[in-house]
């Protein structure tokens, strides 16, 4: 499997690696800076909403393992970086997942959407995770997860509801374009905080090296 995931991998970064074409003189300050890594997206959930997401994600710099204990449920063919995963433990998806995940939880069971988010806010090295469901249904969760002890602080690390805002269609194409939305954005958004970090360290470094 994990040779699999790694083959997605690669896929992933070859999507993501055509630049535009630029016509015309070019300087150093107009150069495109680095692209961010692949996305790693572990995706609970093979309904309607998940199908359509499985489509689009397909076509974008990511590899997706796709979790549901219904193996029925999952199509016969997916796009190259997806890799199903049949199982009827998703706790220990949640656990084996890399450093820098990004979980996505949509499936049909309530009690499962909470064992999946109390379970991932356990860990603390996750780049996003966002939920299926409405405001109604965070306050919920958010009061059960206080209870299980996750610090208050750390519920905003939770996004549900999921995806832009401003997409009110409930259609599953609908909530896909959505969520695709905001996790390119907030990949944008990281991949920006750490060239400024490094753009940061660069300047103090050569400060110390003149002040030397």
């Amino acid at each position: 499997m994990e040779a699999r995931l790694n083959d997605c991998l690669n896929r992933a970064s070859a999507i993501d690696a055509g630049a535009p074409v630029r016509i015309g003189r070019r300087c150093a300050a107009s150069e495109p800076a680095l692209r961010p890594a692949p996305m790693h997206i572990v995706l609970f959930g093979a309904g309607h909403v998940g199908h359509a997401l499985v489509q689009l994600l397909g076509s974008l710099p990511c590899v997706v393992q796709w979790v549901d204990e219904r193996d029925e449920l999952f199509p016969d063919e997916t796009p190259p970086n997806v890799q199903v995963e049949a199982t009827d433990t998703p706790d220990a998806i949640v656990d084996a997942a890399p450093p820098g995940a990004w979980f996505l939880v949509m499936t049909h069971n309530h009690a499962l959407d909470f064992s999946l988010a109390a379970r991932i806010m356990r860990r603390r090295d996750f780049s996003y995770f966002g939920m299926i469901g409405s405001k109604t249904k965070r306050v919920k969760f958010e009061r059960r997860l206080l209870a299980r002890g996750v610090e208050l602080e750390r519920l905003a690390d939770m996004t549900c509801p999921i995806g832009v805002e401003g997409i009110v269609d409930k259609a599953p194409a609908a909530i896909a374009i959505a969520v695709c939305a905001q996790l390119l954005r907030m990949r944008t958004h990281k991949a920006a905080a750490v060239d400024a970090l490094g753009q940061a360290t660069s300047h103090v470094r050569a400060t110390e090296q003149i002040a030397v």
